[in-house]
């Protein structure tokens, strides 16, 4: 019988693959121009996913990296960015942070007041005034363009037959169960997207199959779970969080209501990664324990039991978190402003570039198939 041929190790510019690469993006509305920096910049060191999952913002660049070749995912992400940016006017503005805040909390204004083109816009009819439990009635804004946006730079087909897996979470109205819809168990197309980043009550809630979903963001801003819960092989996971957990104490209404949001929607995120890699240390000691069985027990229909739940495959968890400048408040998740996107998109590549300045501690951890997570960007 001929020897095996041992498989091949993936290897990217500054780090080798294992057999699954993850893109975890978290929502965050305005910040998901953060994650098309963090996307470009991955790209340019030779790391493709296998894998996106994302939750209302998130859920869209995710759409857009599955639905193209990677040759067109960058420049497909720099046009949807710069559609939803492109008519709030960019005023001169002086170096200084209450000057910028001010300027910043005007752009928000204008998109509370006119919209984002190719995402949302004002309803004519307030919906105070229209037909109870029509959609009118149920949200400030209008969605509808953003499924033609999507149609248009989206390849439904790649996302569902091509190589890379998508899932995106939303909320089930009336259970308030979460869902994800994967494309390894169904056929996406741009309700399911929509769907994920229908936050009330500005955007209205999407019908898929007689059930109407919510924004994910609701249960959980953060796909990781998911991801983790259907792990088959060893993995990197590169975990884009758009609100970061710490920051200073608020000075001002606007830092309180920037602080908030913060809270709300990373303590989530933080709570479920905290969870799962504290449960895969006691794996690991179950694993160690068990290995220390006397063969006569291996057989034992409990000990099988408690080794196949105590099996996992591991996983380089990477966080890269968006950290606020000090002039964006509470508005900064709807300021889509040219100026802003910029911005968000350069220091979601400086992330990248940071963390490959630490690749070795990353690029150890897969080579000898350890469990860690890592923040190494900041």
């Amino acid at each position: 019988m001929a020897d095996v041929e041992p498989k091949v190790r993936r290897r990217a510019k500054a780090i080798p693959l294992p057999d699954q690469v993850a893109l975890v993006l978290q929502g965050g509305g305005a910040l998901g121009s953060y994650q098309g920096g963090v996307i470009e910049a991955l790209s340019d060191a030779g790391i493709e996913p296998d894998w996106v999952a994302g939750i209302s913002i998130g859920a869209i660049n995710a759409a857009i990296v599955a639905g193209n070749p990677p040759e067109r995912r960058v420049a497909r992400l720099r046009e949807f960015w710069d559609q939803t940016t492109s008519w709030l006017p960019s005023f001169p503005i002086l170096p200084d942070d209450r000057v910028r805040e001010f300027v910043h909390e005007w752009s928000a204004g204008f998109v509370a007041l006119a919209g984002v083109p190719g995402f949302f816009g004002p309803r004519f009819v307030p919906p105070m005034l229209a037909v109870p439990g029509s959609c009118e009635a149920l949200s400030f804004y209008d969605s509808t363009q953003l499924k033609g946006t999507l149609d248009r730079l989206v390849d439904w087909d790649l996302v569902n037959d091509g190589p890379v897996r998508l899932s995106v979470g939303a909320v089930d109205i009336e259970s308030g169960n979460f869902r994800y819809f994967d494309s390894a168990d169904e056929r996406l197309d741009a309700r399911h997207v929509m769907a994920s980043g229908a936050l009330p009550p500005g955007l209205p809630p999407v019908e898929i199959d007689g059930r109407w979903y919510w924004d994910g963001g609701l249960v959980s801003n953060t796909p990781l779970q998911h991801v983790l819960d259907h792990q088959r092989e060893g993995m990197l996971v590169f975990q884009v969080d758009l609100f970061a957990a710490a920051a200073d104490f608020p000075h001002t209404i606007m830092d309180v209501m920037a602080r908030e949001k913060e809270i709300r929607f990373s303590s989530r995120t933080r709570q479920v990664t905290d969870q799962l890699m504290r449960l895969r240390t006691e794996r690991e000691l179950v694993r160690k324990v068990l290995a220390k069985l006397p063969d006569a027990l291996r057989n034992d229909g409990d000990v099988r039991a408690l080794t196949a739940m105590a099996a996992e495959q591991p996983v380089s968890l990477v966080h890269l978190i968006y950290r606020a400048n000090a002039w964006e408040g509470g508005s900064r998740d709807y300021e889509f402003s040219h100026r802003t996107m910029r911005e968000h998109w350069v220091a979601g590549q400086a992330a990248v570039e940071a963390t490959m300045e630490n690749a070795e501690i990353v690029a150890e951890n897969v080579l000898t198939g350890r469990t860690a997570a890592f923040d190494l960007a900041r």
